[in-house]
């Protein structure tokens, strides 16, 4: 009777000590850059928004004083060129812009071949700017556009997807947010950005658990990068398991097997005791 009361006595603190350690292993394998305190300022790299590759497309409008002037510099008619589209209906014209070839050129209207690869947007404005300047144009506006920047996010994510980015600058975590965040299955720190650059696949780790990642090359993605979050041990067994079922059956089984295995070792060490 004595032993029982001693087990009764010493099991809700097993109990209590095993859901402890289990929310502080959930914290450490869930919660985002913990290494961080309050009001901290970090360094970051720097950021110059995205180049210019080969198979890109961008949009490129010249402005003017006199719109008559600009005109001939801008596609607005349906016509087909190397490296140029654009399509006219009615009174009003959709600019789909130029495509780079696989050399990094773009076709421009009068101006004749451009090479804009590994060029940002602001370096593209001022080069077309500045060869309109040479006695064609001057005083001109030019705005540029990126078209087709897109980023892919698959895994273990709440939305995955391919997200048209309308700016020319997003960042991981904000491409993250656009796929409704990871899953309380997705492994935090592994996260993997696979990367296309000069012909070559480029693979970045990020653990989202530590401050490390805002230096990451990755942390401001590129066109076209894939985001890829793994999945951690419990998803992985689940593959042939209903989900709801196994949360359920394990997390009891679990903790009647502690229990039970608990309860076997202090009776083994009561009896011995007493002895």
């Amino acid at each position: 009777m004595k032993m029982k009361q001693i087990l009764w006595r010493i099991l809700p603190a097993l109990l209590a000590a095993l859901l402890v350690s289990c929310e502080s292993k959930t914290y450490r394998n869930i919660n985002y850059i913990q290494d961080v305190k309050a009001d901290t300022v970090m360094n970051q790299i720097g950021n110059d928004g995205i180049l210019v590759q080969p198979k890109d497309m961008i949009s490129i409008v010249v402005s003017h004083r006199t719109p008559q002037l600009a005109a001939p510099f801008n596609l607005t008619n349906v016509s087909y060129q190397a490296g140029a589209e654009t399509e006219s209906r009615g009174s009003s014209y959709r600019l789909l812009g130029y495509t780079v070839d696989t050399d990094g050129y773009i076709n421009f209207p009068i101006l004749g071949k451009l090479y804009v690869a590994g060029m940002n947007r602001w370096e593209v404005s001022e080069l077309v700017r500045s060869e309109l300047a040479k006695g064609l144009l001057s005083d001109a506006v030019v705005t540029v556009e990126y078209m087709n920047f897109k980023i892919s996010v698959i895994g273990e994510v709440s939305r995955p997807g391919t997200f048209a980015i309308s700016g020319d600058r997003v960042n991981l975590l904000e491409a993250l947010s656009m796929a409704g965040d990871l899953t309380i299955y997705g492994r935090r720190d592994n996260v993997t950005i696979s990367r296309e650059k000069d012909g070559k696949r480029y693979m970045y780790i990020v653990d989202l658990r530590s401050s490390d990642l805002f230096n990451s090359p990755a942390f401001y993605l590129q066109q076209n990068d894939i985001v890829y979050v793994e999945p951690n041990s419990v998803r992985a067994g689940q593959s042939t398991i209903n989900e709801n079922s196994f949360r359920s059956v394990s997390f009891w089984v679990s903790i009647g097997s502690f229990l039970m295995t608990t309860a076997n070792l202090l009776t083994l060490i009561i009896q011995r005791t007493a002895n």
